[in-house]
């Protein structure tokens, strides 16, 4: 992947964009519009402007290069699956008992002396130009601004390289970079991230922390970039083990920190633990805006890059995305390194709607009464399984966890209030739904067991139930329900949010014969149609400790919170395209989508 724009033409049917497009809305929306279809292609953009600031770029932007499951696999080279065999394996490894154990395990010792990054001498392709302190400039790079509301232009896939105070240890990081003028850049690594710990070491020490960022090259070193890596381990080690052959690192240019040779661009700096800046609004991967925070803030000493460098970025917002596929990678690999912690668990999965940290699914073989409930202390224990906040467990005989209908039904057949466990732990800096940063409720369902014994008592149609709410309280405006051939169906309902919703769910609890599981969602953009975006937007919005109701009847209140519940923090608003933006790429010929695409995948607000 030495070339990687001619690798993507010959392997990812890659698409070249040659019309000019604005890196502010135009070329992110054509990005957010590929990513959603089914026949996802990774984007090339060969003239990139900035209308705003008057600028053609020289430099074009690649985009979407994990397209789909296919591509991803090529990309790696080999079947995730096939990597997480490996890694089993060398957990698995015991000393050689005898002279013959020891031969046989030679050639597995010899592989692995490619997993260890090797440091070069002298400069790499990605130091071919060097551009001086005094004459840097990020407005040279055609950084993306994706969204209306952004606090700015945000680099999105830089591969942040950094290391300890003392030294002995590097990290590799993927963390968004707000360009806040010609020479300086917004850091945003949450604390929980190893950066962030040096950081830390570096702001105790009272000194100046050095850090290089990358941009392009391998696609693979962005994947290592965010892959849960234990404490203190660099994640170069993991692209060595998936390639089979050390990665190549050259020193950066005004500091100690090595980068991989072949990357595009390179940007060197150091961050003065002393200076904070806002960084943000930004709309994340969630699909909300992050909002506004103090981050700490590089200051940029070079730029150095390639002859014919490629700016690599994505696009975040409402799923699907491009991290569909990162993570459905990072998902296989990592499975055997959970089996210690969790030797029965079979497999699991992170759905995209589920936004990852916000829903996982797991399979296990079960051995004992409560043995799903160990199950999940031991997730939300550990490493970056901690920030999950929603979990659901099912037992061996499953269906595959990747087919929706199939699993849900076997979830909502085994659903039992008594084996749904709420707790309280450490969330992700992103969620925007607990009543505090970083803590906020936990939710696990214990679905392992027989099927339950009773059904919804009595069934009623769809027009018959609403009307019955409705008589009750008039700002109930839809129902729909789902399931309804299993022994918990799902009763969704819409409404015109004027009090709080457990004041509506105290009220419903006469129609408790009718109701087995009862999902509220606000009326305004959302379509009680689409139960992709609903399960976003629930889990989502809610904290299990606040919004999850157990008796009668389970209730969950998936709405927008505000002082009305009693939430005292900003409610972030909704990622939504620029509709002007839209109509002027679809006259252009540049996308081709309709309503319907529109409103299923949430592009632009509506019921407003």
């Amino acid at each position: 992947m030495n070339d990687v724009i001619e690798w993507l033409k010959i392997n990812g049917n890659l698409k070249i964009i040659d019309a000019p497009l604005d890196v502010e809305l135009e070329i992110p929306h054509v990005a957010y519009v590929e990513v959603k279809k089914d026949d996802s292609r990774p984007l090339l953009f060969t003239h990139p402007i900035n209308k705003a600031k008057n600028i053609t770029y020289d430099i074009p932007v690649l985009m979407n290069i994990f397209a789909n499951k296919a591509l991803t696999e090529k990309i790696f080279g080999k079947h995730p699956d096939t990597v997480a065999q490996g890694i089993d394996k060398l957990l698995k490894m015991k000393p050689p008992k005898g002279f013959m154990e020891k031969i046989k395990i030679i050639p597995e010792l010899f592989a692995l002396k490619n997993v260890f990054p090797k440091r070069l001498k002298g400069k790499g392709e990605c130091q071919q130009i060097i551009i001086p302190k005094s004459d840097v400039d990020l407005d040279k790079l055609p950084i993306l601004k994706t969204w209306e509301e952004d606090g700015g232009p945000f680099i999105t896939m830089g591969q942040v390289y950094t290391q300890s105070l003392d030294g002995s240890m590097q990290n590799l990081g993927m963390y968004r970079l707000q360009q806040y003028d010609k020479n300086h850049l917004g850091m945003h690594w949450q604390i929980h991230k190893d950066a962030s710990h040096f950081f830390d070491q570096y702001q105790k020490a009272g000194k100046k922390m050095p850090v290089t960022i990358g941009i392009g090259g391998d696609p693979l070193y962005i994947w290592c970039g965010q892959a849960p890596m234990p404490h203190g381990m660099f994640e170069m080690l993991l692209y060595g083990f998936v390639r089979g052959k050390n990665a190549q690192l050259v020193k950066s240019i005004t500091n100690d920190i090595y980068i991989p040779k072949d990357v595009d661009i390179v940007i060197e700096g150091f961050v003065d633990p002393s200076k904070m800046h806002i960084e943000g609004p930004f709309g994340d991967h969630t699909g909300y805006y992050t909002l506004k925070e103090p981050y700490p803030i590089m200051e940029v000493e070079t730029i150095t890059m390639k002859t014919k460098p490629v700016f690599q970025a994505t696009v975040v917002g409402k799923p699907p995305l491009e991290d569909k596929y990162m993570g459905w990678a990072t998902e296989r690999i990592f499975l055997p390194m959970l089996k210690p912690m969790a030797p029965d668990l079979i497999d699991y999965y992170m759905p995209e709607n589920g936004v990852f940290h916000n829903l996982i699914l797991g399979k296990m073989k079960t051995l004992y009464k409560g043995h799903a409930q160990q199950f999940m202390h031991a997730f939300w224990g550990v490493g970056q399984m901690s920030f999950v906040k929603h979990a659901i467990f099912v037992n061996q005989d499953a269906p595959e966890l990747e087919d929706a209908q199939a699993i849900t039904e076997y979830i909502l057949n085994r659903l039992d209030p008594k084996k749904i466990l709420i707790t309280q732990g450490i969330i992700d800096a992103l969620d925007h739904s607990a009543n505090e940063t970083l803590v906020g409720g936990k939710l696990g369902i214990d679905c392992t067991g027989d099927m339950v014994v009773e059904n919804i008592e009595t069934p009623l149609k769809d027009e018959v139930l609403l009307e019955k709410m409705q008589e009750i309280d008039g700002n109930i405006l839809e129902l729909k329900q789902y399931f309804m051939q299993t022994k918990n169906p799902i009763c969704l309902i819409s409404v015109h949010k004027t009090q709080s919703i457990q004041n509506i769910i105290t009220k419903l609890k006469p129609l408790k014969e009718h109701i087995k599981v009862l999902v509220i969602v606000d009326k305004i953009n959302n379509d009680i149609n689409e139960p992709y975006m609903l399960l976003w937007r629930v889990v989502n919005n809610i904290d299990a400790q606040r919004d999850i109701v157990k008796e009668p009847f389970i209730a969950i209140d998936g709405t927008n919170k505000s002082q009305l519940d009693g939430f005292t923090r900003e409610w972030p608003g909704d990622t939504f395209c620029t509709k002007d933006v839209l109509d002027n790429l679809q006259a252009k010929g540049l996308i081709d989508i309709n309503d319907a695409f529109i409103k299923k995948f949430g592009l632009l607000p509506f019921n407003n």
